[in-house]
């Protein structure tokens, strides 16, 4: 299970927000790009960003902070999720060094565009499907649909889609623990790869997501920032093997 540490780009910034309210954002780190760094040093295999302002805009806004994440990293891959909802975004994107975009409200509003994509950057796609009590929201988690996530899961299984990153919003920064239960369930009933976000607190939390066996990724955030969940212990224990 590969572990994806979380830098949240809210004003130039690495934030956290508290079950994704923008008012509830807490400064992490002034300097997103020597966050992204010492994940880097500290082993991580991937890095994932996710563009707040632009989830809420619809468009691109933490571009500059993006940009010198990928020039400090360049041998790190990164996925990146918030406001990308055209071709063109897509392909700026890719074009500029992301590893992998993720796409949610097009999801749920214009799934050709997901599948033309998925054909056009195979391997590049992910999906990014948020949900509160399983029911998926958009726009950056401001508007609320009927959409229920595992049929929005499968609804994409011929696609070519890379990953899906499902998202608990009601355990997102809460630090009380990621729903295994759900994630696992959501994984089980789609043949693409799941990764966990929201509400990993501890070695604990990834080792349960781990030991489901169906569970491709978890992304933390807060606990990595808190200090809760040290980061090089956490890569050696979910990989024993690693040097």
């Amino acid at each position: 299970m590969i572990l994806y540490p979380a830098i949240d780009l809210k004003d130039g910034q690495a934030v956290r927000l508290l079950r994704g309210e923008m008012a509830a954002a807490t400064v992490f780190n002034d300097d997103p790009a020597a966050q992204a760094r010492a994940f880097v040093e500290a082993g991580c295999d991937w890095l994932h960003l996710v563009d707040l302002n632009g989830a809420f805009a619809g468009h691109p806004i933490n571009a500059g902070a993006v940009a010198a994440i990928l020039a400090a990293c360049p041998d790190t891959p990164a996925q990146l999720g918030g406001g990308i909802r055209d071709m063109s975004t897509i392909e700026m994107w890719l074009g500029k060094g992301i590893a992998r975009v993720i796409l949610g409200t097009v999801a749920v509003e214009d799934p050709d565009l997901v599948r033309a994509a998925a054909r056009a950057f195979p391997g590049q796609v992910a999906v990014g499907i948020d949900a509160r009590k399983g029911r998926v929201a958009t726009k950056g988690w401001a508007e609320e649909t009927e959409v229920e996530a595992t049929d929005l899961a499968r609804a994409f299984e011929d696609a070519g889609v890379a990953a899906i990153i499902y998202t608990d919003i009601d355990r997102d920064g809460a630090m009380q623990g990621p729903n295994v239960a759900a994630t696992a369930a959501l994984a089980r009933a789609t043949a693409i790869p799941v990764i966990a976000s929201g509400g990993v607190a501890s070695l604990a939390d990834l080792i349960a997501l781990r030991d489901t066996g169906v569970i491709a990724g978890a992304i933390s955030g807060r606990a990595l920032y808190d200090g809760a969940l040290d980061l090089a212990e956490a890569l050696a224990a979910l990989d024993p093997g690693r040097p």
